[in-house]
This record gives C-alpha cells, structure tokens and sequence, in this order.
C-alpha cells in the first residue's frame, strides 16, 4: 500500500535533511583540517524540522496550485487550422486521437505563484526556521567540558531522559537571535530559491515533483543552514 504524496514527500525531505547536515559537518572538518566525528545532535534536530515543515509547506504549494493553476487547456495548432477551414472530418479524427486540446502554461498564474511563494512562504519558512533552530539548541544545550558535550558521545546525549527541555529556553533572546538574522537569510535564500520555484511552477506538474525538486535543491540550502546554525 502506497503512502500518500505528504507523508513520501515528508520521509524524502528528513533524508534529505540528514544527508545535508552531514555533509555539512564534513564540510567545516575539512575546512578546518580536524578529523570527522559525525555530531548526531544537529542531525536529529534538521530532521526534526524536517517533519514539523514539511507538511505545512506541502499544503502551501497544493494551495497555490490550486488556487493559481500552472497550465489550461487550449485548443491545438492543427485543431484551430481546422476549425477554420471547416473541416469537420478532420476535427472528429483530431478528436479521436486526442489532439484537440493542449495544456498551455499560464504564464500570469505562475508569476502570481512564484511572487507569494518568495515573499510569504520564504519570509515564514526563515523566520520559523530561526525560531525552531534558535529554540531547540536552547532546550538541547551541551556546553563544553560537562560529560556529553562531545560529537562522540551524541547518540548517548540523545537518549538520555530529558534531552530535549524547553523549559530551558529563553524565548525573548531566540526572537531577538530570529529577527536579527532574518533579512540576511531571506537574502541569501532569494539567490537560489526563485529559481528553482520557477523551474518547478513551469516544468513540474505534480506537487511530489515539486517536492523532490525542491528537496534535492534543499540538499545544497540545507549545508547553507547547517554552518548557519552551527555558528549559532
């Protein structure tokens, strides 16, 4: 039994997302010539977002589609020749091979959809991802020197009872930490997202196409806001 398109496109994104934190630990050990020792903290954290974002952004698009559809059917080249000539023979053959109609893009929906998928879905997604990431390296703290703070000991620090405490989290400096980043990772986002949304609203029909699209775009984005979230 197949899962529904959500659920897939969710699991698809969680590896994803693990798969870009990952690299982008191997990223920073190379950069700064020490040995790998994979921090499973940070992984466990993007793909935990992974599975709070992904859903409600899989309904934003199915909305936008919806809403603001990308293609409309109209009549073929050879349809309209023969309309014109009046050749009804020719029409009913058309017909039979389905060559009648066509799907055309709609060029005015898709530039409706990529304005409000980069200004309304971009700013929530980055002011939630900064929320998320702010709060939850606060209700998981590690600091240095105390028996789990170490990559080795990650998987360790994951199962122990009370991991995970928001209790512990100051939510007036992780607005103010979301607030202060917020311009620069829009920005930043601006240079790589358009374009994919724009591939995705013109070539890519389904919204699980577009979610794979978008996931495998994610992988490099995803690196992006690995070190982003690791110098915070």
């Amino acid at each position: 039994m197949a899962w529904p398109p959500i659920v897939s496109a969710t699991l698809q994104s969680a590896v994803l997302a693990a798969t870009s934190n990952t690299l982008a630990q191997c990223l920073a050990a190379y950069q700064t010539e020490k040995p790998l020792v994979l921090d499973l903290v940070p992984v466990f954290q993007f793909v935990l977002y992974a599975f709070l974002n992904v859903p409600p952004n899989f309904l934003w698009q199915e909305f936008l589609e919806s809403s603001f559809p990308a293609y409309h059917v109209s009549p073929t080249h050879a349809a309209v020749k023969s309309a014109a000539a009046g050749d009804d023979k020719e029409l009913d053959r058309e017909a039979e091979e389905g060559k009648l109609v066509e799907p055309k893009l709609n060029v005015a929906n898709t530039a409706i959809k990529l304005v409000l998928d980069q200004t309304i879905g971009a700013a929530a997604n980055t002011f939630l991802f900064s929320l998320f990431i702010h709060s939850i390296q606060a209700a998981m703290p590690r600091p240095l020197g105390t028996p789990l703070s170490n990559p080795d000991k990650s998987l360790q620090y994951l199962l122990t009872r009370g991991a995970i405490d928001y209790r512990k989290v100051n939510w007036t400096h992780v607005v103010a930490s979301s607030r202060r980043e917020f311009l620069t990772i829009l920005v930043a986002g601006w240079k790589l997202w358009p374009f994919v949304s724009l591939i995705n609203f013109a070539f890519v029909k389904s919204i699980e196409g577009r979610n794979l699209v978008a996931s495998l775009a994610g992988v490099a984005w995803g690196i992006y806001m690995s070190l982003v979230a690791a110098r915070g």
